[in-house]
């Protein structure tokens, strides 16, 4: 395995991706992350487009999403990744504030790998997202001779 892999957080609310930041700073993760603030800069990271033309090669180790955001939202991002050859075993986590069945539904449907509600309390959401990042980021590997 090379360098420690990027976590990207495609998130709109700077309030949100500041606490999402913190949270994995806070669990002492190496990992560098990555924020862009919607899902076309998601596409843009993921293929090196634009302004992440000159990104490394490798590919994030997570990817935590957002559902609602502009220009391309969250879902969207997913059933793109999904289809995607190269991209299909990233894993995503959905973080979102949608209590709604059908974006549930919909993230499961499209291959998601779990899914977070952003809880009110910012303490829930610390160790929710601590805990993923540890999960995802130290734990989580490509299966050999995939990836």
């Amino acid at each position: 395995m090379s360098a420690i892999r990027t976590i990207l957080l495609a998130e709109d609310s700077l309030a949100d991706a500041e606490m999402a930041v913190d949270a994995l700073r806070e669990a002492n993760l190496a990992n560098p992350i990555v924020h862009v603030e919607d899902g076309v800069e998601a596409m843009e990271y993921l293929h090196r487009k634009g302004r992440f033309a000159d990104r490394s090669d490798e590919d994030p180790a997570v990817l935590l999403l957002d559902i609602k955001m502009p220009r391309m939202d969250g879902l969207e991002v997913l059933q793109r990744i999904r289809a995607d050859e190269r991209l299909r075993r990233m894993p995503v986590v959905i973080l979102s504030s949608s209590r709604e069945e059908s974006d549930l539904v919909r993230s499961w449907n499209l291959g998601v790998n779990a899914y977070v509600v952003k809880p009110v309390d910012i303490d829930q959401f610390f160790a929710a997202v601590k805990t993923l990042g540890k999960f995802w980021a130290v734990i989580n590997e490509p299966p050999v001779g995939e990836g």
